[in-house]
């Protein structure tokens, strides 16, 4: 029944840490590797390097929130959200 999601490639999955600087400090982000392709994706479309558009989303949390209290369960939704709708989320930003 879930052969599809039980048999894809480990490589999906695996985690993968970047470091990355936001607002000038340095810090790392573990997400599983096809939430970084998403986040690639994403970033090329709007013409940014991942860490540039990594930090923007940061930036605009912090603004919209006050804080940010888990930034990698953040970026995960935000390749859900895209996930779901890219045609509608891509013409939004």
């Amino acid at each position: 029944m879930c052969e599809i999601f039980a048999h894809q490639p480990t490589e999906n999955y695996q985690f993968i840490t970047r470091s990355i600087r936001i607002d000038g400090h340095a810090t790392s982000v573990k997400l599983e590797a096809s939430f970084w392709e998403t986040l690639e994706e994403i970033a090329e479309y709007q013409g940014l390097s991942v860490p540039r558009f990594i930090s923007t989303i940061y930036k605009e949390a912090l603004e919209h929130n006050g804080e940010v209290t888990n930034f990698a369960s953040l970026l995960r939704c935000a390749c859900l959200i895209y996930s779901r709708k890219p045609q509608e989320t891509l013409s939004t930003l």
